[in-house]
């Protein structure tokens, strides 16, 4: 495993031409927990999958929060920022073009905190149960980001004005949002994983590789 900022898991690509998948786990995972999703969402696609970096009561997180639903922002901004940096190091040592962030939960909601902050990274995103995660993100532009936001009808952690919010937020910096609502809570369902793929086969092939 080559050494960059975050643990991470990396698997090389087996197929031509699919846009790297950057997996962001949800709240007690790791990098290992979405590699099996990884792989059926975007079969032949290289997979880049850290740890993130907080801990909270032992339970992997990518930032801290102060309770359920609310946000140490100054941590979200430090831990993208570092998220960023570490996607930056593993294309380069691994050959990768932009890849598309596919998040769960806390996951999601880095993964839209890094579009938010650093346009440009991230070549589009599926964020499941993603909330909202800067009060005031900053003026981003990302003019056509292809982004897919999966949300629960019954989801008893993110309130339904908060996704439609964060939404919002991410069409006014350019993003492209297909916002669907599904009769789901908060957990990853079989809905999920079919649009999901089909969002990636539509939208995930690759331009050229990135050079060094």
């Amino acid at each position: 495993m080559t050494e960059l900022s975050h643990r991470h898991r990396f698997e090389p690509a087996t197929e031509a031409g699919r846009v790297p998948l950057l997996l962001l786990h949800g709240t007690g995972g790791d990098e290992t927990d979405l590699l099996p999703l990884g792989a059926l969402l975007a079969p032949g696609a290289a997979l880049l999958s850290p740890r993130g970096e907080v801990l909270e009561n032992g339970m992997p997180r990518f930032f801290r929060r102060l309770a359920e639903g609310v946000f140490d922002e100054a941590d979200v901004r430090l831990r993208a920022d570092r998220l960023a940096a570490f996607v930056g190091s593993a294309r380069e040592a691994y050959g990768l073009a932009a890849p598309m962030a596919v998040g769960f939960s806390n996951g999601a909601n880095i993964a839209a905190a890094l579009l938010l902050r650093h346009p440009g990274v991230l070549a589009g995103a599926v964020l499941i149960r993603a909330m909202v995660p800067l009060a005031e993100p900053g003026a981003a532009g990302f003019a056509g980001t292809p982004v897919l936001l999966l949300s629960g009808a019954s989801d008893p952690i993110v309130p339904a004005e908060n996704a439609e919010r964060l939404t919002a937020l991410l069409q006014a910096a350019g993003a492209a949002v297909e916002h669907r609502v599904l009769p789901a809570g908060h957990g990853l369902g079989q809905m999920d994983i079919a649009l999901a793929r089909d969002f990636l086969a539509r939208e995930g092939r690759a331009p050229a590789l990135a050079t060094a």
